[in-house]
């Protein structure tokens, strides 16, 4: 796949510059801001949409609590390995390609989406306590694994990514809470116009907003998910051609 510079983006990081790869055709149409005229979310169903969850109404709930919590990173010592294998774009035995995007305003809570592809809805959007400029400062570094965990429950049957609320480790220092939610009109907005992207990084300008920052910064990224059990799946970040860009694993293990 051929990269297509787009100078007016600037890179997420001042060690790492990102190109960005339109699925189908030779070059990136241009990102246009939100405006009052949103526009049409041509977005395709995921082969496994079902019905919502039944924990829907719980995590409703909690997330109004959620936003109101302070981003808090207390030291943790869970054990979690920052010494991997570099996966560059070799498909992994038994995995499954899909699409990421880390999303949101610098000082603001991070979100992260996955997706079938790039043109299907989320099948999952979870809103982290960790800053997105203190995650791009992570990914600065070069190597990130960020763990979710949350208490199994025996007594009830529920798919691992329809879990409402996961308790967040970054590089093995724990930093608040994930929580699983619906996606908003402004999450689909950002899914629409990200849509022709297979991988890359910049900002979405927006017109005049409250927030401070003004720009939605991204990441977008193939990822290998990969079902080790019902209560364990792993999505590791894709370079591609072999880039030496950051290294990302996203981990989620139900534990107890």
């Amino acid at each position: 796949m051929e990269a297509q510079n787009i100078p007016s983006t600037p890179p997420l990081s001042p060690h790492h510059s990102h190109t960005l790869s339109p699925n189908t055709t030779s070059t990136t149409p241009p990102i246009s801001p939100p405006s009052a005229s949103r526009p049409t979310i041509s977005l395709q169903q995921p082969s496994n949409k079902k019905g919502p969850s039944k924990s829907s109404k719980i995590f409703r709930r909690f997330r109004s609590v959620f936003r109101s919590f302070p981003i808090i990173t207390p030291v943790c010592k869970i054990p979690v390995s920052l010494h991997g294998t570099r996966l560059h774009d070799n498909h992994i035995h038994g995995g499954t390609r899909m699409t990421g995007t880390l999303f949101g305003y610098r000082k603001a809570r991070v979100n992260l989406a996955i997706q079938e592809n790039s043109k299907c809805l989320p099948i999952l959007v979870l809103e982290l306590a960790i800053t997105t400029g203190k995650l791009l400062q992570e990914m600065g570094l070069g190597l990130v694994r960020i763990a979710l965990e949350c208490e199994k429950r025996p007594s009830e049957k529920i798919k691992i990514l329809d879990e409402p609320i996961w308790t967040l480790f970054c590089n093995g220092r724990k930093s608040g809470y994930g929580v699983r939610r619906e996606p908003t009109d402004e999450d689909l907005m950002v899914m629409q116009t990200l849509h022709p992207i297979s991988m890359g990084a910049g900002v979405i300008p927006t017109e005049a907003t409250e927030n401070p920052d003004g720009e939605l910064t991204y990441m977008r990224a193939h990822f290998e998910r990969v079902v080790n059990s019902r209560d364990s799946e792993t999505y590791y970040m894709m370079n591609p051609d072999g880039n030496s860009g950051p290294e990302l694993s996203i981990f989620f293990v139900r534990i107890g």
